[in-house]
């Protein structure tokens, strides 16, 4: 049986009076992927920034094995090199090229060998469809072109959990099977993953494991053929009753 890699206890995130996540318990074993869903604003993405240590929390414990992200003693930038984050908006530096961007962090933070993570990150990029684009610049690329190299950048720092957060909201509808198909492979790799998406026919297609949260709580929690064919919830058909999805396998058209 898989351990745990990630477990939560009593997770609370709160913005003035305003309570985003109570008391969230959640673990995920190494090479799942777990699908968080759930409406707008419900604290899908707070709980990815929590989980990275982007968003300081106000009750309970988060861990990577066993080491504590969230003790007051924890070494925080180690620890966050154990866990990759890609989200919607890209973040690659306009002044770098592909290869550029995906060389900086491997190479200025963990100080590993600059023709090693060239070998590896070309190698990733032939993988993902960009092999004759690592020189070019990010004002050169498509949306969908941007989150793959995002996706290779985070892939280089060898973490051991990838938190991916609404990657392809930001891409227009053609380009969005292009990144959905990379993380599938991803999945066939044996990645541990935890994503917020929603996408409904890449989650059934993906997911170990479906967590669904609303106003901050995990309402539901299922594998993917029955929380899409018999949620037990209201809560959760209601939502499910917003989306057309098919069961039409996920891919290139």
């Amino acid at each position: 049986m898989a351990e745990n890699i990630l477990k939560i206890e009593g997770l609370t995130k709160k913005y003035s009076e305003r309570v985003l996540l109570n008391n969230i318990d959640l673990t995920v074993k190494k090479g799942e992927v777990v699908v968080i869903l759930g409406p707008s604003g419900c604290g899908k993405s707070t709980l990815l920034r929590c989980i990275n240590a982007l968003e300081p929390i106000q009750g309970g414990k988060i861990f990577i094995d066993n080491d504590e992200i969230t003790a007051k003693n924890a070494h925080l930038p180690l620890l966050r090199q154990r866990i990759g984050m890609v989200f919607q908006s890209y973040d690659l530096f306009s002044h770098l090229t592909v290869m550029g961007n995906i060389l900086l962090a491997p190479c200025k933070v963990q100080k590993r060998d600059k023709k090693e993570v060239m070998k590896e990150a070309q190698e990733w990029l032939e993988r993902v469809g960009l092999g004759k684009k690592a020189n070019q610049y990010p004002r050169q690329l498509s949306g969908g072109e941007k989150q793959r190299v995002a996706i290779v950048r985070t892939l280089c720092m060898h973490p051991e959990i990838l938190l991916l957060d609404e990657i392809t909201a930001a891409l227009d509808p053609e380009k969005v099977h292009e990144v959905l198909n990379v993380v599938l492979d991803l999945s066939k790799d044996g990645k541990t993953m935890v994503i917020v998406t929603h996408e409904m026919r890449f989650a059934r297609a993906i997911a170990d494991r479906i967590v669904f949260i609303d106003d901050g709580e995990i309402v539901e929690e299922s594998n993917p053929e029955e929380f899409f064919t018999n949620p037990k919830t209201d809560r959760a058909k209601q939502f499910l009753s917003s989306f057309e999805y098919s069961n039409d396998k996920v891919g290139a058209e």
